[in-house]
C-alpha cells in the first residue's frame, strides 16, 4: 500500500506551539505513540517514526563522533538523539534526529526537562524521510522549514543527510544569518564519501553503508 500525504483542519484551544511546548498537542490530535509531531513555521506536522535504515545512519553518526571523542582528550561535546528543541523565539518545536551540545550543558541535571534550547546546541543533524523531506531542506516556496528555523535561532551548524534518490548526499551548513534565516554551505559529500566536520569538531563520518530510500 502506497503512502499519501493528507491534510485537515483542527479546532485547537491555543496555538500548536503553545500546546506542543507543554506536551499536550499529541493528546488534542489523538496521535498513537508511533507518530511524532513537530511545529514548523507555526503549523504542526505529523510523521511516522523512521525506518531502520534511517536509524542506522544516526547510529553511524553517533559512533564516528564517539571515535573523535576517544581520539581527542577533553572532547567538549555530547551527542543526543530524539530530544525535543524548543525554538521559543519563533514559536516552533522540533524533534531533530541528532544534536551535539557542549559538555558545559549538564544533561543529567536536565533529565526531566522536555526540551533543549537552540543556544545550547552546537550542531544539529536531520536525515530526510520520504513524507517530510521538504520540512528539513531550505525553503523553496517561502514557507519556513527546519533549515530556516535553525538558522533564525542561530544554531551554528546544520548537517543535512538527504536520502532522496534524486539527490542523495550530505550537506553541512554553517554561518547562520539570523536576520535572513539562512545558512552558508560549508561542505557537500556524496554517499560513500567521508564527511569531514571542521573545527571545532574535527571529526570524520564514514558513509559507506548509507543508501537512498526506496
Amino acid at each position: 500500500m502506497s503512502s499519501v500525504v493528507a491534510s485537515g483542519q483542527w479546532v485547537l484551544p491555543e496555538s500548536p506551539y503553545a500546546l506542543w511546548v507543554r506536551g499536550e498537542l499529541d493528546g488534542y490530535l489523538w496521535l498513537p505513540e508511533r507518530l511524532q509531531v513537530e511545529v514548523i513555521g507555526g503549523e504542526f506536522f505529523v510523521t511516522p517514526y523512521p525506518p531502520v535504515n534511517h536509524a542506522l545512519m544516526l547510529s553511524d553518526m553517533k559512533e564516528w563522533l564517539f571515535r573523535a571523542e576517544f581520539r581527542k582528550e577533553g572532547f567538549p561535546w555530547q551527542v543526543v538523539q530524539r530530544v525535543g528543541v524548543d525554538l521559543a523565539e519563533i514559536g516552533d518545536g522540533y524533534c531533530p534526529d541528532l544534536v551535539v551540545v557542549t559538555a558545559e550543558v549538564d544533561l543529567p541535571a536536565r533529565a526531566e526537562d522536555r526540551y533543549l534550547r537552540p543556544d545550547e546546541i552546537s550542531l544539529v543533524a536531520e536525515v530526510t524521510a520520504y513524507l517530510s523531506a521538504h520540512t528539513d531542506r531550505r525553503p523553496v516556496s517561502g514557507k519556513a522549514t527546519k533549515w530556516s528555523g535553525y538558522a533564525r535561532c542561530g544554531v551554528p551548524y546544520y548537517l543535512l543527510v538527504d536520502r532522496d534518490p534524486r539527490q542523495p548526499g550530505v550537506t553541512l551548513f554553517g554561518d547562520p544569518n539570523k536576520a535572513e534565516a539562512t545558512y552558508e554551505v560549508m561542505g557537500e559529500w556524496k554517499f560513500g564519501e567521508a564527511v569531514r566536520l571542521p573545527e571545532p569538531f574535527d571529526a570524520e563520518i564514514r558513509t559507506d553503508a548509507w543508501r537512498p530510500w526506496g
